[in-house]
């Protein structure tokens, strides 16, 4: 357990099955922790983090919109001053057919969700990180973005963008106290993947428990020696 009183994180896809993970552990080490959603009742989620009244959770905030993102940004300033880290979970997946037989609307959807998002979200905290001398940024991209496969196109080639966004972030900005990595997780332990995968061996995938100790140590003051890199969590798979 990483000590992270009076660290401000936004944890952005924090409603997600690893987001929720991160945020509880996130919030257990002492972090103020902010969670936005497109959706409504983002509280509704973290009942007992709601209860204590130092956390802030954003309802209607679409990943993929610049306005949303900016008016996130803005109640965080107003909230608390500064930003200590953004951990960044929000993405998914589809995939499945070779190349010429991907849709346009498939392309498009993980351009948007995986690529799009990643580059609003930092682009928007990188200011008030600035303002506040420093912070670090974690970027969830993937195993499938050092090298796409047969059916994964579009997926490899978003997440791909994700770690050129994150390299391009820990080199911009490492005179200014930011630091930017990108966690590439493997197959993550959770209901849908072991329906998904009934046949596979679960204890060689990755826990979303152990999974958000990583995110958490880089988004500590031990993480802070680490930028640009780009960080396997494939577990054992």
């Amino acid at each position: 357990m990483f000590d992270l009183a009076d660290c401000v994180i936004l944890i952005a896809g924090g409603t997600g099955m690893l987001g929720q993970a991160i945020t509880q552990a996130a919030a257990a080490a002492g972090a103020t922790v902010i969670v936005p959603d497109r959706g409504g009742d983002v509280a509704g989620k973290f009942p007992d983090l709601a209860a204590s009244g130092r956390h802030l959770f954003l309802d209607g905030i679409d990943a993929t919109s610049e306005e949303a993102n900016g008016r996130m940004v803005e109640q965080v300033r107003e909230r608390y001053g500064r930003l200590d880290a953004l951990i960044n979970t929000v993405g998914g997946y589809r995939a499945g057919k070779p190349p010429h037989e991907t849709e346009l609307a498939t392309w498009d959807f993980m351009m948007n969700l995986n690529a799009r998002a990643t580059f609003l979200i930092n682009r928007a905290v990188i200011p008030l990180m600035i303002e506040g001398g420093g912070g670090r940024i974690i970027n969830t991209a993937a195993r499938s973005a050092l090298a796409g496969q047969a059916g994964d196109a579009a997926y490899a080639a978003s997440k791909s963008a994700v770690i050129r966004v994150t390299e391009s972030i820990a080199a911009a900005y490492k005179d200014q106290g930011i630091t930017a990595n990108a966690v590439l997780p493997g197959n993550l332990d959770t209901p849908q993947n072991r329906a998904a995968m009934p046949e596979a061996d679960y204890s060689r995938w990755v826990s979303l428990d152990r999974l958000a100790q990583l995110y958490l140590f880089l988004a500590s003051d031990a993480g802070a020696v680490i930028n640009g890199a780009l960080i396997p969590a494939y577990g054992r798979g």
